[in-house]
């Protein structure tokens, strides 16, 4: 049985794949006959932060456009890279940013960022809590107040859909909503809303992570409302420097 013929073949990333990488180049080792498709599967697993932007990236071999089954050569230079500025669907999809200071409604609220090629929406609300079980038994809560920085805010919530994006650009529609003021026990505190063509595109994940996200870069705070007594409850996340955003 004849061992196939191996070759190295040098991988270029741009843009957002660059940063999810952390490098702008990889380096591969494949068997002679690999197409581009065994090359962006290679890509993933070595690079498993890529898993969900590279499927939709776009190839390309010696400077010019590849598509499915391109045959790659030892000496070829492939890249990656998502399509280039201003030729991007992504710049359509809705987006809502919003501190409301009435109670929210889901339905209206979704439906903000539903379009025709939506077919699911991954939704993830907080709602107050009357009750919270403690070493002591149930603590009891009257109602929630809610205070946020609004310019930081809502530039944060804002970041929070720009780092969704980039992680999973398949995702469309976004809603990152947050309550302030007064809110009774049963009422939604918060919403975070993906859509996508399909379930398996990533909203789910995007969801979790951009509620994930709000709490530890979103300035706004909370005070329980007791019968014995009301305190604010604060967190314990450091903004580190990669919190920022990025001009």
């Amino acid at each position: 049985m004849t061992t196939p013929m191996t070759f190295t073949l040098k991988v270029k990333l741009f843009a957002t794949l660059k940063d999810l990488a952390g490098s702008n180049e990889l380096i591969l080792q494949l068997d002679e006959g690999a197409t581009i498709d065994t090359v962006r599967e290679y890509v993933i697993h070595q690079v498993p932060a890529l898993k969900n932007a590279l499927p939709s990236a776009i190839p390309a071999v010696n400077h010019e456009y590849v598509f499915a089954g391109h045959a790659i050569q030892s000496g070829d230079e492939v890249a990656f890279f998502p399509p280039v500025s201003g030729g991007s669907d992504q710049a359509n999809w809705p987006e809502m940013t919003l501190l409301a200071e009435n109670p929210i409604d889901l339905n209206e609220l979704t439906a903000q960022i539903v379009t025709p090629a939506t077919g699911a929406i991954a939704l993830f609300s907080g709602y107050v809590r009357g009750e919270t079980k403690t070493g002591n038994g149930v603590a009891a809560t009257t109602r929630l107040e809610y205070e946020a920085y609004a310019p930081m805010a809502v530039a944060k919530m804002q970041q929070v859909i720009t780092e969704i994006r980039q992680q999973w650009p398949l995702v469309q529609g976004i809603a990152v909503v947050q309550r302030v003021g007064h809110l009774e026990v049963g009422q939604p505190t918060v919403l975070i809303a993906c859509g996508a063509g399909h379930r398996d595109q990533g909203c789910f994940e995007a969801a979790r992570y951009g509620i994930d996200r709000l709490k530890e870069i979103v300035p706004v705070w909370k005070k329980e409302i007791r019968p014995e007594g009301d305190a604010w409850v604060e967190g314990k996340y450091q903004p580190k420097p990669e919190d920022t955003i990025k001009s």
